[in-house]
């Protein structure tokens, strides 16, 4: 399939390739991986893995029941086996036999055109816009697929750690389920917005001590659930500390350690953590269809809004990590 851009994202871990070594992604894949997809250990790889646009042209295998040309879609941004029991249970990011990641080992959406499997598209509801389902195909469905296993309702107080899009997809998503959500982050200009996409209260940690104050905001409780969104070992305690008894913690932010002590932290607690990596291709159609339902504003995250032309300003900007959501526009 090949997809005509709209929209293509920028996504935290797209600055791990940024300010990596030059052919990083590509190092441990073998010589017929690259050569299947065009590539060699000193290709340049086309970034974005937050891709949406309308369907330009299918291939001859294509079943033309369930795609045609000027359908809009999403483009899930992997590939593998589709044979493993991972692959057949939609996480294909898990392949037994190593997946591809269009942006970083197969090339992404920030280009005109992008071909994919067809097998990699979700449709993107008419209601819902192309910024929106950027966002979706990374970002908010990653959140939205923590929240998903955390069992989030209106009978939760959620602490949302880092507010980059991930976080503030986290305090939608959250509100739309009912749940009150307390945001936290070391930027002055985030925790504002996080009041704005709708936090019911929001502090700089560098201005105050976060855990306490969300422990006040609960009547001494803690919040039920709490979830990491920047990976970083000081924000992370501080979710799990900031949790009630039985609290649930989801780490989410990609990289760093954390240490913890087992007795009092989790045991005496009886809080639990897991570790979220993205979401499953069904996950991601549930996303969709959930801010559709919803009415969920994603674009209020967006801040930047470029072209192609501006590529280097743009991931300039984006590596200060202070601003919103940022994408390409065709």
């Amino acid at each position: 399939m090949v997809v005509e851009m709209k929209a293509s994202g920028f996504c935290g871990s797209d600055l791990h390739h940024y300010r990596g070594a030059p052919g990083a992604s590509l190092a441990a894949k073998s010589p017929g991986f690259l050569a299947e997809h065009g590539l060699s250990p000193e290709s340049p790889v086309i970034a974005g893995h937050e891709p949406c646009g309308v369907i330009a042209e299918l291939g001859r295998n294509v079943d033309r029941r369930a795609f045609r040309p000027g359908d809009r879609v999403m483009v899930y941004h992997y590939d593998g086996c589709r044979h493993c029991d991972p692959c057949r249970n939609g996480w294909v990011q898990m392949c037994e036999r190593g997946s591809t990641v269009f942006g970083h080992t197969a090339h992404g959406g920030h280009a005109p055109f992008m071909r994919v499997p067809a097998r990699s598209l979700i449709h993107l509801p008419a209601e819902i816009g192309y910024r929106a389902g950027a966002a979706i195909s990374c970002g908010t469905g990653t959140a939205f697929g923590a929240l998903e296993r955390m069992e989030i309702s209106e009978r939760d107080t959620l602490a949302v750690f880092g507010l980059g899009p991930v976080g503030q997809s986290a305090i939608q998503l959250a509100r739309a389920m009912g749940a009150r959500t307390f945001a936290v982050d070391v930027c002055s200009d985030r925790v504002e917005r996080a009041r704005q996409l709708g936090a019911t209260q929001a502090v700089n940690s560098r201005e105050a001590d976060a855990v306490e104050a969300i422990l006040q905001w609960t009547a001494g409780r803690g919040a039920t659930v709490a979830i990491d969104c920047s990976g970083v070992a000081a924000a992370r305690l501080a979710a799990v500390r900031c949790t009630a008894n039985w609290g649930r913690i989801a780490f989410v932010g990609v990289g760093g350690e954390v240490t913890l002590n087992v007795w009092s932290d989790l045991m005496m607690r009886q809080r639990s953590i897991i570790g979220h990596w993205t979401f499953s291709d069904v996950g991601m159609a549930r996303c969709v269809r959930f801010v559709a339902d919803h009415g969920i504003d994603l674009d209020q995250q967006f801040s930047n809004r470029w072209q192609l032309a501006q590529a280097e300003q743009a991931y300039r900007q984006f590596d200060s990590q202070t601003a919103g959501k940022a994408c390409f526009e065709f």
